[in-house]
């Protein structure tokens, strides 16, 4: 008898609120609100200059050992690496005498990999977008847009409606172009930021910075000079974002995986690595080691819920797969505890993100081990 009061008092709430417009949450509903985002480092294909270097198949399946990391995810974000042209004009080596002169392209068709594999969202805001000049920017943007794929970086602001909320995704680098703003001028950054929080509900920054290679794991609270360049001050650029309204921070250039930092309840990647590049890069050590990120933010103020790390290594001349040995998750277990960074954050035994709140537990196991 009191079920049936229960149910008939539910009833009329329900019919209350109806005519008042008010939707009830059912319990539990609220977690589906969440917005997920998962993100990857450095992407480039294959390569038809200097010479035709582009893997089995013409690409197909390149992806298929890790696109299933990016199920459930609203947006799935990478880092493009060189341009997407067929044919055109000599790139920026010809006539270069240096061993460290690097140009990518990749052909157009091979943008229906990333289509395939779940992308929504390339960045081109870093120092390959304009190997081939505004010839080559131009068939890039042409060419990801023609698939349904959005370009972010500089004036090419990549947005999104999920479930309601509108969300933008800004790209910044050290080359600071119109499709790049500028991580070093850190002041002018953080006005772009604080401008698109105005309009925007999310908003998600990706930059390009930092040094390169094996010996640039760590980050440092410093200017960062690599190959006689400015290479930003990362740190304190990525705390300026957040500072300004950014929700979520990505970073990638270093081609190695860096630490995570969770920042006034917001999440900083400061480097993803590398994640698919064919070919041409070197894949020794730390940078034939990469992960998936995937984050899950509150979707009304932004704050960082949880999120996984999940390891990757690439395997034949850079293609993706799982790693079963997680060397990415312990690299970023390590880096992610230098003094200089917050510590508000845990990262479990098998890749779980949690907020480390003093006393906050991880399964592993069946028991409750604490990580941080």
């Amino acid at each position: 008898m009191q079920n049936i009061k229960a149910q008939a008092l539910f009833l009329v709430i329900l019919l209350a609120a109806g005519a008042a417009g008010i939707i009830l949450l059912s319990p539990g509903s609220a977690s589906s609100q969440e917005i997920t985002i998962a993100a990857v480092g450095d992407i480039m294909m294959g390569s038809t200059t200097p010479h035709e270097w582009l893997p089995p198949n013409d690409g197909e399946g390149l992806f298929e050992a890790v696109k299933g990391y990016f199920k459930g995810a609203d947006i799935v974000f990478g880092n493009l690496e060189g341009t997407l042209m067929d044919g055109g004009d000599p790139g920026k080596c010809q006539g270069s005498k240096s061993s460290w002169c690097f140009e990518f392209k990749t052909p157009t068709r091979y943008a229906r990999h990333l289509k395939e594999a779940g992308f929504h969202v390339l960045n081109i805001a870093n120092n390959h977008a304009w190997d081939f000049g505004r010839e080559g920017i131009k068939s890039t943007l042409e060419t990801l847009k023609g698939i349904g794929l959005q370009p972010a970086g500089g004036q090419a602001l990549a947005t999104f409606e999920v479930r309601g909320k509108r969300v933008a995704l800004a790209g910044f680098s050290y080359m600071p172009t119109i499709y790049s703003h500028s991580i070093l001028e850190i002041g002018s950054a953080a006005e772009v930021v604080r401008k698109l929080k105005e309009r925007f509900d999310l908003v998600i920054v990706s930059f390009h910075g930092g040094a390169e290679g094996k010996g640039a794991v760590q980050v440092p609270d410093r200017t960062e000079i690599f190959l006689g360049e400015n290479r930003g001050q990362v740190l304190r650029f990525s705390r300026a974002m957040i500072d300004a309204g950014a929700d979520l921070v990505l970073g990638h250039g270093p081609h190695v995986l860096r630490a995570l930092e969770l920042y006034k309840g917001k999440l900083i990647a400061y480097s993803l690595g590398n994640f698919l590049t064919y070919g041409y890069f070197n894949l020794k050590g730390p940078n034939g080691v990469s992960a998936v990120l995937k984050v899950r933010l509150e979707p009304h103020t932004g704050r960082f819920l949880d999120g996984d790390l999940i390891p990757v290594k690439l395997g034949q001349r850079g293609i993706p797969e799982g790693d079963l040995e997680e060397e990415g998750l312990r690299a970023v277990q390590r880096l992610s505890k230098s003094p200089l960074l917050a510590s508000d954050l845990a990262i479990c035994e098998g890749g779980r993100l949690v907020v480390w709140d003093g006393f906050k537990t991880c399964r592993s196991g069946g028991k409750d081990t604490v990580e941080r």
